[in-house]
């Protein structure tokens, strides 16, 4: 994948935290995920690790896509395909990716960890951005703190600082823009505040 732009908001601080894994509640999965049919074939290639982290009802691959296809000027090979979405009454929403495990972890991540690999070596481009987002020029970017901190399940706490959003989505910024781009990144955000 080619290095990733940022949009200027990420040179904002903002008062949150992200949660510790085991405060986790999964907001990302509750509607699924658009994943790029490269992605997709990915996945698929990769069953035979995947299989054991699915629950028992979806360790079929052939049901772990629902068919809905779209085109996406930002994913890699332009197109994209949707992950199955299933009834999860653990989950808040009661709805769930199809790859989220009952103990709120995602399968392909625990699958590439297990497997070796790094632990977003399976996992769709958007399932590893959120809770960031794409602006329309394609930039790293971050919505509005109050709607991410209202959602339910969000991965995101209220802190009682404002801490940098360049140093609080760390490690999705370095695996996306590449360690020069975010040193360069860091850097601004050091300039800016020794203004202050």
């Amino acid at each position: 994948m080619d290095s990733l732009n940022y949009n200027p908001r990420m040179l904002e601080s903002e008062p949150m935290v992200r949660c510790h894994l085991h405060e986790c509640q999964a907001a990302c999965c509750l509607y699924g995920v658009w994943i790029d049919w490269d992605e997709a074939q990915k996945i698929r290639e990769n069953a035979g690790l995947i299989i054991p982290e699915m629950l028992k009802d979806w360790r079929d691959p052939n049901t772990w896509f629902d068919g809905r296809e779209d085109l996406d000027r930002h994913a890699p090979t332009g197109k994209v395909i949707h992950s199955r979405v299933v009834e999860n009454p653990g989950h808040y929403g009661g709805s769930a990716c199809i790859f989220l495990r009952a103990d709120h972890k995602c399968a392909l991540q625990t699958a590439a960890s297990r497997s070796g690999r790094h632990p977003w070596a399976f996992k769709p481009f958007y399932c590893i951005l959120h809770p960031l987002d794409l602006d329309e020029e394609g930039r790293i970017t971050l919505d509005e703190t109050d709607l991410l901190l209202d959602e339910p399940g969000s991965c995101l706490r209220p802190s009682k600082i404002k801490i940098p959003l360049a140093v609080t989505f760390e490690p999705e910024l370095r695996y996306f823009m590449g360690e020069e781009a975010y040193q360069r990144l860091m850097s601004l955000v050091t300039q800016g505040f020794n203004r202050l």
